[in-house]
């Protein structure tokens, strides 16, 4: 559904995803970053205990929280910096990609 412009050559920077060294392309939001990756999944719904993925990808809905460097913060409003740490916590539930 969500893939990079191929005209658009982002440079990839290495960021630790739920314990993983991945890269991604600098220049974006963490939420587009890994939407183009196909990480459609940012975390698990507190309330419903299903997964949740980015919806208006400019702040309004909240859906994108994840912890990024020890704090909860919104993956849409946060650009991809080299050596960032970010957890989804999808590990308590055994959801699929």
């Amino acid at each position: 559904m969500f893939k990079f412009d191929e005209l658009t050559k982002n440079d990839k920077i290495e960021i630790i995803l739920d314990g993983h060294a991945v890269l991604l392309p600098s220049g974006m939001s963490i939420a587009a970053a890994l939407l183009g990756e196909g990480k459609i999944i940012s975390r698990i719904s507190p309330t419903s205990k299903k997964p949740c993925s980015p919806h208006c990808l400019m702040g309004v809905c909240f859906e994108c929280m994840m912890e990024i460097d020890g704090v909860q913060r919104q993956a849409c409003m946060t650009e991809v910096k080299p050596g960032m740490k970010i957890n989804r916590h999808l590990e308590k539930e055994n959801h699929h990609e």
